[in-house]
């Protein structure tokens, strides 16, 4: 009986760390589809700007992302997750001062600090609080959070602006939602561990995991192509496909795609199918982002949300558990911190990158370049990442 007890997946605690992440995820997706218009309608800024101003989240949480780790491996994980998860809820309170351009790039940029490390923080506790025959399984569903997340953030945001078209509305609601995934955590019971006491010198690996170099730098290029199509998706729609109100729809679709992935992979995950659920993830967001950028349709518009959704949907948590499985036990905290490095680093020069080619040529051009630089990521994964894996995984 204490054996099954032990091996019980949705223990509770397990279930208020994803309630606490659907909240982080929720509060972040309120805003992710309205801040190119509110830049551009309030601060009339150009498409140049948005992405320079945008990026500046995703750069910091990247840098914060190595130190996070470092953190959670150090010191108990329960205090860092709740320092983290309280300092990214108030920062939304930073949004309603920021009367200037100037203002909210310092606002939108500081604010990424708490998001990347609360998002490490979080994860790690996670898979603290997961039975050890059931972690790949368990990263995989926690994902799950994330999807619904993405799914009802963005309607959400876009029918609460519908219905009242005053930005401090969605601004205050991700400041409350924010505060409840806070208060959610700070009833998680984390089991004992002993922190690192370390007497040799800080070495580069305590920030960054070398052995999943490979994995981190093919994952650059997938997150790439995303950063470009969650910033740019909003105005690309409204302006060359005439779809209006379509980004709620899109994050559904594309949640829907998560969700589904999720739940068919997760036991080829579990049977140490990884690299088999990363290839065919990779091989159908590739398709999805063809589709997207070549047909011009509110149906590929839709349709090819739902296939990058069922592509990220076995892909992220395979290349999850990658980096979990190059790992030891007290490197948890580094291996979830170089994951989430890698792709911001990969959003983050999307974003801008995407924000230049926007200006010089347009969106159109842009989302081309998000689906050229994906084929090199899977061709990548496909020659060099999946053997590499395979030959250092420690698990």
């Amino acid at each position: 009986m204490q054996k099954e007890q032990k091996e019980k997946l949705w223990n509770s605690n397990y279930v208020k760390i994803n309630i606490a992440n659907f909240m982080l995820f929720f509060s972040f997706y309120l805003l992710l589809p309205l801040l190119p218009l509110y830049l551009r309608d309030t601060f009339h800024a150009g498409k140049d700007m948005i992405g320079f101003v945008l990026s500046g989240y995703t750069i910091t949480a990247l840098m914060m992302r190595p130190f996070s780790g470092y953190l959670v491996d150090s010191f108990p994980r329960k205090n860092v997750l709740l320092i983290c998860y309280f300092c990214f809820a108030i920062f939304f309170a930073g949004y309603f001062a920021a009367g200037t351009i100037l203002l909210f790039a310092a606002v939108r940029t500081l604010h990424g600090i708490p998001f990347g490390a609360v998002t490490v923080s979080n994860s790690t506790v996670a898979i603290d609080v997961l039975p050890s025959s059931r972690r790949a399984e368990g990263i995989g569903y926690y994902g799950i959070s994330n999807n619904l997340a993405m799914a009802m953030g963005p309607s959400a945001s876009i029918y609460l602006y519908a219905f009242h078209p005053d930005y401090n509305y969605i601004f205050a609601a991700a400041l409350i939602t924010a505060t409840i995934g806070f208060i959610v955590d700070t009833t998680v019971k984390v089991p004992a561990r002993c922190t690192v006491k370390d007497k040799q010198p800080i070495s580069f690996d305590r920030f960054f995991l070398t052995k999943g170099w490979m994995e981190a730098f093919n994952l650059i290029f997938i997150s790439f192509s995303f950063g470009i199509l969650s910033t740019y998706l909003a105005i690309y729609g409204k302006d060359e496909i005439g779809i209006t109100s379509g980004t709620g729809g899109f994050f559904l679709m594309m949640a829907i795609g998560l969700i589904t992935s999720r739940l068919f992979t997760n036991r080829s995950l579990r049977t140490g199918r990884i690299t088999r659920n990363a290839k065919m993830g990779l091989t159908l967001s590739l398709l999805g982002y063809l589709m997207f950028v070549a047909i011009r349709q509110p149906f590929a518009y839709y349709g090819a949300a739902l296939i990058i959704g069922l592509g990220n949907g076995s892909m992220a948590p395979a290349f999850n558990t990658m980096f979990v499985n190059l790992a030891t036990n007290n490197q948890r905290g580094t291996a979830n911190s170089t994951y989430l490095t890698a792709w911001d680093v990969g959003v983050g020069i999307g974003v801008l990158v995407g924000g230049v080619v926007a200006e010089t040529f347009s969106y159109h051009s842009a989302f081309w370049a998000a689906f050229g630089v994906n084929a090199v990521g899977v061709i990548i994964f496909y020659l060099r990442t999946a053997r590499h894996f395979n030959t250092h995984k420690l698990r």
